[in-house]
C-alpha cells in the first residue's frame, strides 16, 4: 500500500466518522437558541405586565370615576398602596409611579408619556400630581412601572430608561360621574 493510497483511505475514514458531531452541532445551535428563548420569555413577561397595569388602571380608575376616592378622602400614598394590592407580587410597589390630572375638555387631554427627570444615580425624581377632580371632571390617570430589564445574551435588552429598566405606562382618560 503506497503512502498516497493510505492517506486517501485515512481521509475517507475520517470523513465517515460521526463521533462527536451531535455535540459540535449542539454547540453551534445552542447559544442562539437559548438567547432566542430568553428573549421570547422576557418579551412575554413584559407584555403580560403591561396588560396587568392596564387592568389595574381600569379597576382603580373606577374608584375615582364614581367618587369613592374623593368621598373617602384617600390620599395619594393611600391610593398607591390600594392600587399596589391589585398588582402581582413580582411588581415592586417602589417602582410604581401614579400621575392623576384633570383637563378642562377632551381636546385638552394630553395622554403622552410624561418626561422623566433623573438624579445622579439615575433614579426618577419627578413629583407626580394627584388631582382626582370632582363630579363631571375629565381625569387622566397614568400608571407607570419601572420594570427591571433582565437583558439576555447577545446584547438583547428591552430597557428604554437611563437606569437600565423598561418603562411601562398604562393610561386611562375618563369623565367622573355625577356622584
Amino acid at each position: 500500500m503506497s503512502s498516497s493510497s493510505f492517506m486517501e483511505s485515512e481521509r475517507f475514514r475520517l470523513l465517515q466518522d460521526q463521533c462527536g458531531t451531535a455535540i459540535i452541532e449542539f454547540a453551534i445551535v445552542a447559544a442562539p437558541f437559548i438567547a432566542l428563548l430568553l428573549a421570547v420569555m422576557e418579551t412575554t413577561l413584559t407584555m403580560f405586565t403591561q396588560q396587568v397595569l392596564e387592568t389595574a388602571v381600569e379597576k382603580n380608575g373606577r374608584t375615582i370615576r364614581v367618587g369613592q376616592v374623593q368621598a373617602d378622602g384617600i390620599s395619594q400614598s393611600a391610593f398607591k398602596t390600594q392600587l399596589c394590592k391589585t398588582l402581582p407580587k413580582y411588581v415592586d410597589c417602589a417602582d410604581v409611579m401614579i400621575d392623576i390630572r384633570t383637563a378642562n375638555s377632551m381636546a385638552d387631554v394630553d395622554s403622552s408619556t410624561l418626561a422623566l427627570t433623573y438624579d445622579g444615580s439615575n433614579n426618577v425624581t419627578n413629583s407626580w400630581k394627584y388631582l382626582t377632580g370632582g363630579p363631571g371632571d375629565i381625569v387622566i390617570m397614568r400608571l407607570m412601572y419601572q420594570m427591571p430589564a433582565i437583558g439576555g445574551p447577545l446584547g438583547f435588552t428591552l430597557a428604554n430608561m437611563k437606569n437600565g429598566r423598561r418603562l411601562l405606562v398604562a393610561t386611562s382618560v375618563f369623565k367622573n360621574e355625577s356622584y
